[in-house]
């Protein structure tokens, strides 16, 4: 009698916090009560964890054709498996200007929608260039098939202009500790902004790859070379400005999480 019930419990469903699972052999020995109690431990305790995690993934001088400055590119979570708060920022300042010539920040609120993806909405304010801009924020982060790691995001101004990012990255490892990073960044615009000196279409591309040595997990300096062009009226927005719309620049600096 007790196989027949052990048996027949692996066929039925049942549900904690809204999760189905299977039923196991202890459903036969104990009360529906006892069990929903231990699984409901269970999933708070190690399916339901609040963590956290900050990554600076870009902290680099770079230089290049008469140019140098610092740049920074940083994001932070906290949640647990389906529900995060996101925390991003990124931004650039000019040696020879000793000014900040771009900086942004964005909070998202990220909802897991598969294994490897979440969407994500929420707000990014750019304090810099001027004027400063507010933007509504959706967007998808995760991991694709064959490990590309892809940030894509869609942003639609305070001013009405809609605007979208496209970063990839992929870690080829040398070694255990030395991993080359190849790069990809499309800004794309659906108008022109010259108040900003952004012109519709794909506006700007860049290319890179660093090479950084892991001495701990959570530190690794890093080189590498990155090529930036600016494309059609963003362009000659920049030719405008005195800029050249393509620029190659050698980086160092330091990837670290915690």
């Amino acid at each position: 009698m007790t196989r027949a019930l052990i048996v027949i419990s692996f066929f039925g469903l049942n549900a904690v916090n809204g999760f189905a699972y299977a039923q196991t052999a202890a459903d036969a020995f104990y009360s529906p009560e006892e069990m929903a109690a231990a699984r409901h431990h269970l999933y708070n305790h190690h399916g339901n964890g609040r963590v956290s995690y900050i990554e600076a993934e870009r902290l680099e001088y770079r230089t290049g054709e008469g140019e140098s400055g610092f740049l920074w590119d940083g994001q932070g979570w906290i949640g647990g498996d389906d529900h995060k708060v996101w925390l991003k920022t990124e931004g650039e300042i000019d040696f020879d200007g000793s000014s900040v010539e771009e900086a942004e920040v964005q909070l998202l609120y990220s909802r897991a929608i598969s294994s490897f993806f979440d969407a994500q909405i929420g707000i990014r304010h750019d304090i810099k260039p001027n004027p400063s801009r507010t933007y509504a924020v959706v967007g998808l982060q995760g991991l694709t098939p064959y490990h590309f790691e892809l940030d894509a995001a869609t942003f639609i101004s305070d001013k009405g202009d809609v605007s979208a990012r496209i970063e990839v990255e992929y870690e080829l490892l040398l070694t255990q500790r030395l991993i080359a990073q190849p790069r990809t960044e499309l800004n794309i615009a659906l108008q022109d902004t010259p108040s900003i000196d952004v012109g519709s279409g794909l506006s700007t591309v860049e290319l890179g790859v660093r090479l950084r040595y892991e001495i701990k997990r959570e530190i690794a300096p890093y080189i590498g070379v990155s090529w930036e062009r600016s494309l059609g009226d963003t362009a000659d927005f920049a030719r405008d400005n005195g800029d050249d719309p393509s620029t190659v620049f050698f980086v160092a600096g330091v990837r670290s999480w915690f």
